[in-house]
């Protein structure tokens, strides 16, 4: 039946108010949205002030000092390479557990925004880089066709301490943007590692070793992507990478956030 011009279904109902509901829900979240940033104003992750315009993610002015991994880059890990090759050092002088890997960033021009993140709760920081890790890294992602994102898990005393994982932050908001789910549960870290950043290459797979356990029995991911935030020497996410094969899948790649220099080609 019609009323007017609208029609209305067989159970009375308005055949638009689908659409109008969801107009309604939208304009709320705006709203919410707008408020929150009235009280808790949204900080650059590069200068850590307080983005100008209003509503931004960072501020112009700052975009352009991170710096995107360029070509030429390892094959394997996504390390920038300072001439012409398919492999950096690291990668011709040992093997991987992980099938291929790309980092966004030189880390260099994102180290104190990521010690931040990490460490100086700017958690906000997170929907940024994940975005901007959907953007660069998307088309690598994308060919990989994966069953799921997979974050970089925490120790449990290291979680409740810093109260977030910083790779899970970055693997939601990247899982949001190119429509692949986030599977939280699937990898557990057992043992709670040693600082890394100080260690040798030695020492960092040395420390890491059984440090990962599968969260759930019922697995059956076969194509996946790790995500962390600072890629180095791979010592972590061959450690994942085998805990997640022996537990079925066949093939495990990475994206991180930086592309650590300490053991980068010179």
């Amino acid at each position: 039946m019609e009323k007017g011009n609208v029609r209305i279904g067989a159970r009375g109902r308005l055949a638009g108010q689908p659409e109008t509901k969801g107009r309604q829900a939208e304009a709320a979240r705006r709203i919410w949205e707008f408020l929150l940033q009235l009280l808790f104003p949204r900080r650059c992750p590069v200068c850590d002030d307080i983005v100008v315009p209003a509503g931004g993610k960072i501020c112009p002015a700052c975009l352009g000092k991170l710096k995107p991994v360029s070509a030429p880059w390892c094959m394997k890990c996504g390390k920038k390479l300072s001439k012409q090759g398919e492999y950096c050092s690291d990668c011709r002088r040992k093997g991987h557990d992980f099938a291929r890997g790309r980092g966004l960033y030189e880390y260099g021009s994102a180290a104190i925004s990521i010690y931040r993140f990490k460490y100086g709760n700017r958690q906000e920081y997170g929907d940024f880089f994940g975005e901007q890790m959907a953007e660069y890294l998307g088309d690598f992602v994308r060919s990989i066709r994966p069953d799921a994102l997979i974050p970089v898990p925490l120790h449990k005393k290291r979680l409740a301490a810093r109260g977030y994982n910083q790779a899970r932050l970055l693997a939601e908001a990247m899982g949001k943007r190119l429509g692949i789910p986030v599977r939280s549960d699937v990898l557990v870290r057992v043992k709670n590692t040693r600082p890394l950043k100080s260690e040798n290459p030695e020492e960092r797979q040395n420390n890491l070793k059984k440090a990962f356990n599968i969260g759930r029995n019922d697995v059956k991911l076969k194509r996946v992507v790790l995500v962390d935030d600072i890629y180095t020497t791979g010592s972590t996410v061959d450690e994942a990478a085998r805990t997640l094969k022996a537990a079925g899948a066949e093939e495990v790649y990475f994206v991180a956030l930086a592309c650590g220099e300490a053991f980068c080609e010179k």
